[in-house]
């Protein structure tokens, strides 16, 4: 039976920008990918022919599709949490939601952000990271959210730790702590793939502006941290699937 992966995300286009390589050495490696994005993007500054937030969010589901696509993404959603907003939801609806689909997918290995909300610092990050946290220790746990589906206890937890920070029109990211890195995953041909799965965004190109004095260099790698894990014995990580046993 292969791997499983779930991706859990804020918005459409972090699939692909801060975590569009794991996704597709996961791909390589035959692995089932799933990516669950809360918000549809419709509160972005970068806003391409969307004219109302409801166009918008819909170009945006078209972006992330396609992307997808590129990305080899075996299961993707997106779904109607509202966007630049997470911190403002009921904390514990979140986790029912992610809970729910961590004990339907049965990820072997979980992706988020990390807490200081990844490559931009964005406060939508930082909740994804904190619910996916709590969904990833409690889906295992059958007195926690019974009405979820079975228990299912996932085996590796990893934070991005993105290569640079870049908060448009804000020096916020100048002294902010970061998350370390366990683990680099070097994409080499994967590279030019993960920037086309980006390109999909036709929104956010002026993201891909922004950044592109940073592009060619952090696009060719990826960096993790091990958040947890249960494998006793991992005491060098390898790889996202190393330690890990398949059921």
């Amino acid at each position: 039976m292969p791997y499983r992966l779930l991706c859990v995300t804020a918005h459409p286009d972090d699939e692909s920008g801060a975590f569009g390589g794991a996704l597709l050495l996961a791909h390589a490696q035959g692995a089932l990918t799933s990516v669950v994005c809360l918000t549809e993007g419709s509160a972005g500054s970068f806003r391409g022919e969307g004219t109302s937030d409801e166009e918008l969010a819909r170009i945006r589901r078209q972006e992330m599709a396609a992307a997808a696509k590129v990305l080899g993404i075996t299961h993707s959603e997106v779904m109607h949490f509202p966007d630049g907003a997470l911190d403002r939801q009921d904390f514990f609806e979140l986790v029912a939601v992610l809970v729910a689909k961590v004990r339907a997918f049965r990820p072997h290995v979980v992706l988020t952000f990390g807490g200081e909300g990844g490559v931009n610092l964005h406060r939508d990050h930082t909740v994804v990271s904190l619910a996916t946290t709590a969904a990833f220790h409690w889906a295992a746990r059958s007195a926690i959210f019974p009405d979820a589906g079975p228990p299912y206890a996932p085996q590796k937890l990893y934070y991005s730790s993105p290569p640079f920070i870049s908060v448009f029109q804000s020096n916020e990211g100048a002294d902010t702590a970061r998350v370390p890195h366990s683990l680099t995953l070097e994409l080499g041909k994967w590279k030019e793939k993960k920037i086309e799965a980006f390109r999909q965004h036709v929104t956010q190109h002026g993201v891909l502006e922004r950044v592109s004095s940073f592009i060619d260099k952090a696009f060719g790698y990826e960096r993790y941290l091990l958040a947890a894990s249960k494998s006793e014995d991992l005491l060098e990580d390898t790889g996202l699937f190393a330690g890990v046993t398949e059921d």
